[in-house]
């Protein structure tokens, strides 16, 4: 397996536990209007800060996460693999993680989320232009 798609799977998987923390938020939260333990809440305002902001860090992977793939793919596909498709797939998942870790932790605040989610967009920019370049 390539060093790309070893990343991609890494951050396929992070993407694919981040429900985690929001159910277990949901579930362990109680608020105003609650009949049973098992009832979803009318509105995330009524969750803990944390909740709401989990339910956020994953809809955010997500949201990159789809286009990155499909760029990081299409570069496999035409064999297309060199120091910065690489350096690119690997800064993405290490960016992803801390800005999850961040997200539902409350650290990372302004400025420093969106410079994250940001400096992802730019990684999928590069990412495809080595693609596009070298095909």
């Amino acid at each position: 397996m390539t060093t790309e798609l070893t990343w991609l799977m890494l951050t396929a998987i992070l993407a694919s536990s981040l429900w985690i923390p929001y159910v277990v938020g949901v579930n362990i939260s109680t608020y105003e209007g609650q009949k049973t333990s098992f009832e979803r809440p009318p509105d995330q305002s009524q969750m803990p800060a944390w909740v709401h902001r989990s339910y956020r860090a994953h809809l955010n992977l997500l949201e990159q996460f789809l286009p990155f793939a499909v760029i990081v793919l299409i570069g496999y596909q035409l064999k297309v693999s060199t120091p910065i498709t690489q350096g690119c797939v690997i800064l993405f998942f290490w960016l992803r993680l801390a800005h999850a870790i961040g997200m539902i932790s409350g650290m990372a605040r302004m400025p420093v989320r969106p410079i994250i989610f940001t400096t992802g967009w730019i990684i999928t920019l590069v990412m495809a232009w080595q693609v596009w370049a070298k095909a």
